[in-house]
Parts: C-alpha cells; sequence; structure tokens
C-alpha cells in the first residue's frame, strides 16, 4: 500500500492507539471497520469515528499487518553505528504527513557518546503545542534504541529555531507539495 492509498479495513482485536493531534490514548474495538490512510515507518494512520489515529507498528496484527522490526548488523568494533542510528530516525513518521522525521527537518542534532554507549538527539516539532510530541519522542527513543550497542536514548525537544518548511528536504517538500 502506498503512503497515498486508503484502505477499509476491519481491527482483528483491541487496538490501542493516540489521537492526531491531541496525542490522547483511545482504543479501537476488536471487528471495527477503520479506514488506513497511512502505512510508513511500521505505523499506521487510520480514521475511526471521523478521527485520525495513529497506531504503532507494535501493533500492527490488530490491523491485520506484520509487524515492522529494525534489524541491523551488529558492528564487530563494539560502537554506535552513526549510520544505523540516522536509519533507525528515518523509520519515524509524521502521523499526519507522510514524511519521515529527518526529511521533515525535525531531527536538529544526534551525538553519541561511545563511551557510555549514549545517544544524545534534540528534536522539534512542527508546532509547539503539538500533542503527539510525546508519542513522536517515544517512537525515537525506541527505534534509535534497536541499534547494536546502544543502552541510553535521551531525547531533547528544543524549539529555538522554531520548525519551518523551510527545514524540510526537497523530496519531502515535493511529496507534500510545499515545493515552491
Amino acid at each position: 500500500m502506498s503512503a497515498q492509498e486508503r484502505a477499509l479495513i476491519t481491527t482483528t482485536r483491541d487496538c490501542p492507539g493516540r489521537l492526531v493531534p491531541v496525542g490522547d490514548p483511545v482504543t479501537i474495538p476488536a471487528h471495527t471497520f477503520v479506514t488506513l490512510t497511512q502505512s510508513l515507518g511500521g505505523n499506521y494512520t487510520v480514521v475511526y469515528n471521523g478521527n485520525m489515529v495513529r497506531v504503532d507498528g507494535t501493533d500492527a496484527d490488530a490491523l491485520g499487518f506484520e509487524p515492522t522490526r529494525l534489524e541491523f548488523d551488529v558492528p564487530s568494533n563494539g560502537e554506535i553505528s552513526e549510520t544505523q542510528v540516522w536509519e533507525a530516525l528515518h523509520t519515524v513518521y509524521d502521523p499526519e504527513i507522510p514524511v519521515d522525521l529527518v526529511n521533515l527537518g525535525l531531527i536538529y542534532s544526534v551525538d553519541i557518546d561511545q563511551d557510555t554507549k549514549k545517544v544524545a538527539i534534540a528534536m522539534t516539532l512542527t508546532a509547539p503545542g503539538c500533542g503527539m510530541g510525546p508519542v513522536l519522542v517515544g517512537d525515537v527513543e525506541y527505534r534509535v534504541a534497536q541499534v547494536p550497542h546502544v543502552r541510553e536514548v535521551a531525547v531533547e525537544l528544543v524549539f529555538d529555531p522554531p520548525w519551518s518548511r523551510e527545514m524540510m528536504s526537497e523530496e519531502a517538500q515535493l511529496e507534500t507539495g510545499m515545493f515552491f
């Protein structure tokens, strides 16, 4: 399924999710029809009772899909691969915009401390009051923690400089129709 296709599906079990854009938890009951609007990075956005709901990839089975698992080659030198950290970050998608956080320009920096095996990430949101902020931070922490040798992930939300569409990659601007 492409990011732009819509599909009517039925949940196979109670399905936890988060209302978009506020981030409030919601449970979609088993055997409920929902419209799948986005399937990217192992997470899903569905329409349920007229509301957009983001479903984590760990609950993909409730939508009839196989969960997406991140798999990386383990570096033999015992160090964290910065390339793999960026690969993990590219798997986290905004629930409303079919673009990953890196191409949206939301990841400001990645610092790796090889001694402590800690990855520190500075990121922002498209809007400071975005209710999905904690969900996206959790996604970043979870995904980056899958990279071999990572023991700790610390995400700091920053709002300086404020995000603007110019921070998006050209590909993301084309995808969203914001390239002009």
